[in-house]
């Protein structure tokens, strides 16, 4: 029996819900200005890989984002990315976990006085698998906290100023949480509080890179990571889970773009040359 709504083949390419057009195909010419999909970035396109494309904005930020369906818009409008026919990987510059240019093996840098801090071990490991390679290029150290309850003081401790930067990634920054008041009693002209939304940064980490179709709900008042492992029927030993998770982890296309912009932002704050 053939489907009316999706023909012969219900597993062949892209399916869409009846009546939604079909997103145009674009090739991702050098020059050509786009946004991500969430409005969040736009700039123009100056190199294309495989997976990835590098796009620059007016002031010289730059961004790399996956190739995906419906990851970018073009005049307002929705657009596919493609590579360019005859695009030679062969001929590309080598690119690190995060997708950014690879730069020349050189020696060590000193580290800058600004730092990023995390929450804990696991967003840690996590960033430096990603962007290790691209923290040390420009000599950025990253911390762990144990959680921000005390963050305006260990804020002050630091003593931020100029020339000596502080980023700081929380979990589950959304309005109205603890996270939230926390953040905002931190922040200052020299200190950066960036979030992503999700309640652990296990579930930054994008289910199809570990095999499996969504990250579990677990019910309020119940612990989060036990919740997950009973419901995906691993063993209950949120260690041995976040190896496996940690492995699942190659390129920056494993993670959530909540997690990839938010990273990249607080890499470019702690790095503005000192009097901008």
């Amino acid at each position: 029996m053939r489907s009316r709504q999706y023909g012969p083949d219900v597993l062949a390419g892209e399916r869409r819900r009846p009546g939604q057009r079909p997103v145009p195909q674009v090739e991702a010419e050098p020059g050509l200005v786009v946004e991500d999909s969430a409005g969040r970035f736009c700039g123009a396109i100056v190199q294309c890989e495989k997976d990835a494309v590098t796009l620059e904005d007016r002031k010289g930020n730059r961004r790399v984002f996956p190739l995906q369906p419906r990851g970018f818009l073009l005049d307002g409008k929705p657009v596919t990315l493609v590579r360019r026919a005859g695009h030679n990987p062969a001929t590309a510059p080598g690119r690190t976990a995060s997708g950014s240019v690879a730069a020349p093996k050189g020696p060590a840098k000193v580290a800058r006085a600004s730092r990023i801090y995390v929450e804990g071990r696991h967003d840690a490991e996590l960033v430096e698998k990603i962007w290790g390679d691209d923290l040390r290029d420009v000599g950025v150290v990253v911390e762990y906290l144990e959680g921000v309850d005390d963050l305006p003081a260990i804020v002050a401790d630091f003593s931020p100023g100029p020339g000596r930067r502080l980023g700081v990634l929380v979990d589950h920054l959304v309005d109205g949480s603890k996270e939230s008041r926390i953040a905002a009693a931190a922040r200052s002209p020299h200190v950066l509080v960036a979030g992503h939304p999700y309640v652990d940064i296990w579930a930054a980490v994008r289910p199809a890179a570990l095999g499996i179709p969504a990250w579990p709900r677990v019910p309020p008042g119940q612990p989060w990571k036990e919740g997950v492992l009973r419901a995906l029927g691993w063993p209950q030993d949120t260690a041995a889970a976040w190896r496996r998770i940690l492995r699942s982890v190659t390129t920056f296309t494993d993670l959530e773009p909540e997690l990839l912009g938010r990273v990249e932002e607080l890499i470019d704050f702690v790095t503005v040359p000192e009097g901008e």
